[in-house]
C-alpha cells in the first residue's frame, strides 16, 4: 500500500500543479474549436551589398537585350542550325531572367533599369536591335553571332566576379550557375557556322 501511495502522490501533485497553472492564467480560455494562427513560412530576405545589387542590376537588362535579339533570330536567322541554337538560348535566358527577377524582388530592390540607354560591353542596345532589324540573311546571322557571343562572354565575366566578391549566398549561387551555363553556351556557339570568322 505504501508503494502505491508513493507512486500516486507525485502523479496527483503534477496534475494539481498543471491544473493550477491553467486556472491561474490571466487571458481568456482558448476556444477549443479555434486553430492556432499559422506561423510565417517565408524565408528571410537575402541581404544585398553593393556588389550583389550592381550584379543584378546589370545582368537583368543584359539578358533582356539578348532575349529581344533572340526573338528576332526566330524569324530572321537564315541558318537553321543558328535558328535552333537561338531558340534554345532564348528559352534558357527567359528562365534565367525569371530567377534573377525573383532574387531582385526577395532582396527588395526596385525593378527599374538603372542602365537604360547605356552602351556597355555585352549589352544588346537599342542601336544593336535597330541594326539587327535592318540586316538580312548572312549579314543578320553574323551580327547575331557577334552580339550574342559578346553577351555570353561579358555576362560570364561579370558573374565570375560576383561569385567571389558578392556577399549574398543566393546571389553567389545564381552567379555560379550562370557561369557554368555560359561555358556550355559559348562552347555550342563556337561550333556554329560562321562563328569562327
Amino acid at each position: 500500500m505504501n508503494t502505491a501511495r508513493r507512486t500516486v502522490a507525485p502523479l496527483l501533485l503534477g496534475l494539481v500543479l498543471l491544473t493550477g497553472t491553467t486556472a491561474c492564467s490571466t487571458g481568456p480560455a482558448p476556444d477549443p474549436g479555434a486553430t492556432a494562427p499559422p506561423r510565417p513560412t517565408t524565408a528571410p530576405a537575402p541581404s544585398a551589398d553593393p556588389t550583389d545589387t550592381g550584379w543584378l542590376q546589370l545582368m537583368i537588362p543584359m539578358d533582356e537585350g539578348a532575349v529581344a535579339l533572340l526573338d528576332l533570330a526566330a524569324r530572321k536567322a537564315s541558318d537553321p542550325v543558328l535558328r535552333s541554337f537561338s531558340a534554345r538560348l532564348r528559352t534558357a535566358q527567359e528562365a534565367e531572367l525569371a530567377a534573377l527577377r525573383g532574387l531582385r524582388g526577395r532582396m527588395g530592390l526596385p525593378d527599374t533599369d538603372v542602365h537604360e540607354g547605356h552602351e556597355m560591353p555585352g549589352m544588346v542596345t537599342a542601336r544593336d536591335l535597330e541594326r539587327a532589324r535592318a540586316a538580312e540573311g548572312a549579314a543578320f546571322d553574323r551580327l547575331l553571332v557577334t552580339e550574342i557571343g559578346d553577351h555570353l562572354r561579358q555576362s560570364a565575366r561579370v558573374s565570375r566576379s560576383q561569385t567571389t566578391a558578392g556577399s549574398s549566398a543566393e546571389a553567389k549561387e545564381r552567379a555560379t550557375a550562370l557561369v557554368a551555363a555560359r561555358e556550355d553556351q559559348l562552347a555550342e556557339l563556337a561550333e556554329l557556322p560562321g562563328a569562327q570568322g
